[in-house]
């Protein structure tokens, strides 16, 4: 990428500075609209131009790419990340609202397409992107203090995981645990989908979930599986005062050594003509429903 730290700004006395002004203000306004949900990001078919092209550059296994503006804004913030440099574009850096001088990273003002060029042009990146190191592996053991939990048995789409992430963090869960195998690593996608929530819950992925299950139960947790056929309804299983919840992959649902290993299985009653949910939908209602009988 080509360095150039020339700001190209406009003067306090030129006629269009208030003008710019206002246009940042309202890019900075619609991106925190598209953050909360309340209104669409732009479809990727806006910026399939040479799609088909494209082929990643070969990462480093310790090397993960992170973009969007308020992914990149907490993993400044979170003192746990290793940040290795930050590619921006001059627009972007005035809506990160950080001080680059200040950061104590190497930084590089450059064009969207040269973004595009390391992310792939269907990358909703908002002109920045930071080149980091992944989190530091988290142990269970260090979750025992933690009352609430989650567990994901094979979730593979990162974009869920992400929206799970959110959630958790959202009812102030202790960690997301995961398998190794078939979830997502550490990316920039997930990072994107789950929109700062990395940076603030540890991802822990386990080679084993039933050993992983069965250590939380010597830690104290009451493991509770998500099963649209379950026995119970979920807010009539609950017992104890730490719990962890279990949900199964967007298709097959928990594994049948994830059922055996459990402490009970239960449903979601929805009196509704729709009887599933999406899994982060569902993250959501049980982690609420077990905020309720923890603080009971």
């Amino acid at each position: 990428m080509s360095k150039d730290n020339k700001s190209g700004g406009k003067s306090a006395t030129d006629p269009s500075a208030k003008d710019t002004h206002y246009a940042n203000l309202r890019r900075a306004h619609r991106d925190a609209k598209r953050e909360r949900g309340e209104i669409p990001t732009p479809q990727p078919q806006k910026r399939r131009r040479g799609a088909e092209d494209w082929k990643p550059p070969a990462l480093a296994p310790d090397q993960v790419h992170l973009y969007g503006l308020h992914t990149v804004r907490a993993a400044l913030d979170n003192p746990e990340r290793k940040k290795i440099k930050l590619f921006v574009t001059q627009n972007a850096l005035a809506r990160l609202e950080v001080d680059v001088e200040t950061l104590g990273i190497p930084f590089e003002i450059v064009s969207p397409q040269e973004i595009d060029k390391v992310l792939g042009p269907e990358a909703i990146h908002q002109g920045v992107m930071l080149e980091t190191r992944p989190l530091p592996v988290r142990r269970l053991e260090a979750l025992k203090d933690s009352p609430l939990l989650l567990v994901l048995d094979q979730v593979t789409d990162p974009h869920n995981v992400g929206a799970i992430m959110r959630s958790a963090v959202a009812f102030n869960a202790g960690a997301v645990i995961t398998t190794q195998r078939h979830s997502p690593t550490e990316s920039g996608v997930l990072a994107k989908s789950a929109s700062g929530a990395l940076e603030l819950i540890p991802y822990i992925q386990v080679t084993n979930l039933a050993d992983a299950l069965g250590e939380l139960h010597k830690l104290g947790f009451s493991t509770i599986g998500l099963d649209s056929e379950g026995p119970a309804p979920l807010e009539g299983t609950f017992s104890g005062e730490k719990v962890a919840l279990v949900l199964g992959s967007e298709g097959k649902g928990l594994r049948q050594k994830t059922r055996e290993t459990v402490n009970a299985l239960a449903r979601l009653d929805m009196p509704g003509a729709i009887k599933s949910l999406n899994v982060s939908n569902a993250a959501a209602i049980a982690l609420y429903a077990a905020r309720l009988h923890l603080k009971a």
